[in-house]
């Protein structure tokens, strides 16, 4: 085979033109990775000399402030900061930088302690043979303070003209009390830019944000300045009705409840009775490391049945319309009754239930047979003239609160059904089942909005999570209360339902969420959530338990909602949601005992309460809140009365614990009516009171052998 002529040499000179074009390519992406990473700063040292037009400068976001004054949510100011070694005019003979350089490492090292002084050097030095225009000095963002002692070190300290020190400023937004009232509060997305995403920073979101400033480069003898065009306008101030003492309390009270019942999830809601505002907002859910987080704001996006503190405005309705009276007696039986095919059941059937009871005693022990019967007694006819009473009292009134994802009551009756496509139609069994709180949906603020509104003489007002709103510590609009409906019920209604109320905690389940200091309103309830497609039964049933009530009842100052998901039985609104309420009122009615005895103290002297003998534990922890001198330390926390005696002078108070005899009657000299009286009934005997004040003397002296039933008489005396 004959090679063609030339061929050799067509072949070596392809293989040439190949080899040059693979050389050139390597060092172009050579070349192009020396610009990217080696000459990196130098580019953009020259980018920035070019004029710039409409560049957007961002405003400072406005905080949000507890109602008690306290930072809750800030825009705090971040910084990078950056060296420019030709500021001045500096050559490479310059020695103002090289004979400051180890203060200014030293003084570095002290601010970030994470970077040594000799590696502050190193970096400096590295940054200034390359002459640098925007060297970064510290590879973090740093805070306000640590930028203000960073501008305080020599060289540093002469301004960016001359020293070269220059920053970029960002916005991060700070909570100064972590996750407190997180999902009240909401959050921002990282680039706070895109804006807020949930919670009070989307629902003023137009308030906080303020309004975006722009500016220009331009030369001006030689140098390039920031031209202002529009000057940023900051946002403004939103103080919220959360009072942060408050938000505490009931965090605490809450998640130990949740973590002792190993709960789902849990919601504690206090608001002030007059003006609808929330104090605290407390939602909880567990997450898959066992521990609570704030995830959703179930308050006010969690439908949920009301089980049987619903049965408070089932009542109402009845009352209202004048089919009963207090003391309208009801046969429940042996605590079942057939419904139409079904079982109503009240919680101590197999215990042969609680006979003939009126209406009054048929709330205090939560009768599901007793308020069924009477509802369906008297509205089985007419079953949408019982919703009707029900939406007369506004209970279901959508709220618009402005938060994402805010879910509406949802109150049925066969008129709505007919006309709500994919509606459950109605049946006879709605009516009674109705009555107790389920085929009814509603978030818990509404539960908790409604009995707010039985507290406040009948007057249903708006839950509001801001008062105002300021700028630069001025009140520049104050958000007034506003009232959904000025009278829910009439005066004989609304004093008949607060009477029973009252007595559902005195004497009913709902004691654990009394207090032994004040009295206490309110409803348990209890509901079975299906946790199946298959129903009660195949699917599993999981229990909410609430209570919701107001305190002191005799003029309400704070209405208070708990609400807690638990994964089985056995279920107790009165003692698992209800003793978290009395937790919550105590040490709230605490803090404003503490706060009323501070405004009462001279800044001279030591104030030292009175305190009486009784139930020493709250008395231990109001001392050790005024820090009064003495041994309150030593007496523990209990949700059992610790019995003791108080001493007390002019410089210290202390507490004695004593021991009490059962065989015995008990020394109550010195105690308040309410711990004396408590004292002897629970140990048999009946007691008489004559005037006021403390004991000052007992009918049977204590010591006496003890015989139940026996009456003694206390003598009261100021």
């Amino acid at each position: 085979m004959r090679m063609i002529p030339g061929i050799k040499n067509i072949m070596f000179r392809y293989t040439f033109i190949v080899v040059i074009m693979l050389v050139l390519a390597i060092l172009i992406i050579v070349k192009a990775g020396f610009i990217m990473f080696a000459e990196r700063q130098y580019w953009k040292d020259v980018a920035d000399r070019f004029v710039k037009e409409n560049v957007v400068v961002p405003p400072t976001r406005g905080n949000i402030i507890s109602a008690d004054g306290k930072l809750m949510a800030s825009s705090l100011p971040e910084y990078k900061i950056y060296m420019d070694f030709r500021a001045g005019g500096y050559k490479e003979s310059d020695t103002l930088l090289t004979n400051h350089l180890t203060e200014i490492c030293q003084g570095l090292h002290e601010i970030f302690p994470d970077k040594s002084a000799q590696e502050f050097r190193k970096h400096i030095l590295k940054g200034r043979r390359k002459k640098s225009r925007h060297y970064l000095l510290y590879p973090k963002r740093i805070s306000y303070i640590e930028y203000k002692q960073v501008k305080q070190l020599p060289v540093f300290c002469l301004g960016p003209n001359t020293g070269g020190l220059h920053e970029e400023k960002f916005n991060q937004r700070k909570k100064p009390f972590g996750s407190l009232a997180a999902r009240t509060l909401g959050d921002m997305y990282p680039d706070m830019s895109l804006g807020a995403k949930n919670g009070l920073e989307l629902t003023y979101d137009s308030v906080l944000r303020g309004k975006n400033g722009i500016t220009h480069r331009q030369k001006v003898m030689n140098k390039y300045l920031n031209i202002v065009d529009q000057p940023p306008v900051d946002g403004y101030d939103i103080i919220t009705t959360l009072d942060v003492d408050m938000q505490d309390i009931a965090e605490k009270a809450l998640v130990d409840q949740l973590t002792n019942l190993e709960a789902l999830s849990g919601v504690a809601i206090v608001m002030e009775v007059a003006t609808g505002e929330v104090k605290a907002n407390v939602n909880m859910i567990r997450g898959n490391d066992g521990h609570y987080y704030e995830m959703r704001n179930n308050a006010v996006s969690n439908l949920m049945e009301p089980g049987s503190t619903f049965k408070t405005a089932s009542i109402m309705v009845a009352l209202e319309d004048k089919y009963i009276t207090p003391d309208y007696v009801v046969d429940t039986g042996n605590g079942m009754v057939n419904m139409y095919g079904s079982w109503m059941k009240d919680w101590n059937w197999y215990k042969g239930g609680y006979g003939a009871i009126d209406v009054t005693r048929i709330l205090e022990v939560s009768s599901n047979v007793g308020v069924s019967t009477i509802i369906d007694r008297f509205y089985k006819n007419n079953p949408q003239k019982f919703v009707d009473g029900l939406k007369r009292m506004s209970i279901d009134k959508p709220l618009h609160l402005g938060f994402v994802g805010e879910a509406s009551p949802r109150i049925w009756g066969p008129r709505e059904r007919d006309s709500i496509k994919g509606a459950m139609p109605w049946s006879r069994t709605s009516l009674p089942w109705m009555s107790i709180g389920y085929e009814t949906m509603f978030p818990p603020i509404y539960i908790l909005n409604f009995y707010n509104a039985i507290a406040n003489n009948g007057v249903m007002v708006k839950p509001k999570f801001v008062k105002a709103i300021a700028k630069d510590g001025e009140i520049l609009q104050e958000i007034p209360t506003e009232v959904i409906n000025p009278r829910i019920c009439s005066d004989t209604t609304l004093t008949m339902i607060r009477a029973i109320l009252r007595k559902v905690v005195s004497q009913g389940l709902a004691k654990p969420a009394g207090s032994k200091q004040f009295n206490v309103s309110g409803k348990t309830g209890t509901a079975q959530i299906s946790q199946g497609t298959a129903g009660y039964r195949a699917g599993g049933v999981s229990y909410q338990v609430s209570f919701c009530g107001y305190f002191p009842s005799e003029a309400p100052k704070y209405s208070c909602m708990v609400s807690v998901l638990i994964p089985h039985g056995p279920a107790s609104g009165g003692l698992q949601a209800g003793s978290v309420f009395s937790r919550i009122a105590e040490r709230i009615y605490a803090k404003h005992l503490v706060r009323d005895l501070a405004y009462a103290k001279d800044s001279t002297s030591i104030f030292i309460p009175d305190v009486k003998n009784g139930d020493i534990e709250e008395a231990a922890y109001v001392l050790r809140a005024l820090q009064v001198p003495g041994n309150s330390n030593t007496i523990p926390q209990s949700d059992e009365p610790i019995w003791g005696k108080a001493s007390s002078t002019t410089a210290h108070a202390n507490l004695k614990t004593t021991n009490i005899n059962n065989k015995s009657v008990p020394n109550v000299i010195g105690m308040g009516a309410k711990d004396a009286v408590f004292l002897l009934e629970s140990h048999g005997l009946k007691v008489q009171l004559s005037g006021v004040g403390k004991v000052y003397k007992q009918s049977i002296p204590a010591g006496s052998a003890l015989h139940k039933g026996t009456t003694i008489i206390l003598t009261l005396k100021n």
